[in-house]
């Protein structure tokens, strides 16, 4: 997804998905983030890496706990969306693929260290 820091003035993106409610398990969790915010059914899932991420936005300090998953969407035509829209807490938010080079120190990806994560997955051997 698209976002921006509005102290910042910076657009960067970030992967859909969401926080683990009390009780959930996180691969739970992801399955029902992404069939809430884009109807999507999630299939191939697999854990990839915790990740922890700790940052401003909008001058506030945050700090976050990311476990990383990779999964299949099983209807296919999501794949071929240049314009999804999110559905998160009522509000709408535009989502779109980009290519690595896409995020640059101008457009950067957050969480810090997912870039690495998918240079690795990309050039490991299948």
């Amino acid at each position: 997804m698209e976002g921006c820091d509005p102290s910042k003035r910076q657009t960067f993106y970030r992967p859909l998905g969401g926080g683990v409610e009390f009780g959930e398990r996180a691969r739970d969790a992801l399955i029902r983030e992404f069939a809430e915010e884009l109807g999507a059914e999630l299939v191939n899932i697999r854990y990839l890496e915790t990740l922890e991420n700790i940052f401003t936005y909008d001058d506030q300090p945050g700090h976050e706990i990311i476990l990383l998953f990779q999964a299949d969407f099983t209807d296919k035509t999501f794949y071929a969306c240049d314009d999804l829209i999110a559905v998160d807490a009522d509000l709408r938010v535009p989502t779109a693929w980009k290519r690595l080079d896409e995020c640059t120190d101008e457009t950067p990806l957050y969480p810090d260290g997912l870039r690495d994560v998918l240079i690795a997955l990309r050039a490991a051997p299948r």
